[in-house]
């Protein structure tokens, strides 16, 4: 899957020529704010690769704001695996 990657601070956008693919909301502290991934593309990865990218950014470990969802939950568990 071809996509780029921009980031600005506290958001990072997956995009294609077409559309935005997902993206993520996160602080300093590395805690996300907001993520969120196409349905088309879900399942593809591209939520941990997000995910991975906060920490890298910010050296820190990733951690969910409250409230989180049920598929929020699923993600950062599949994460931590």
């Amino acid at each position: 899957m071809d996509y780029e990657i921009e980031q600005i601070e506290g958001i990072i956008t997956f995009k294609n020529q077409n559309t935005t693919l997902g993206f993520v909301r996160f602080n300093k502290e590395a805690e996300i704010e907001y993520i969120y991934v196409q349905n088309a593309y879900r399942r593809q990865g591209l939520g941990k690769k997000l995910l991975n990218l906060v920490k890298e950014t910010t050296g820190k470990e990733v951690t969910p704001q409250d409230p989180i969802s049920p598929l929020g939950h699923q993600l950062f568990k599949s994460i931590r695996n």
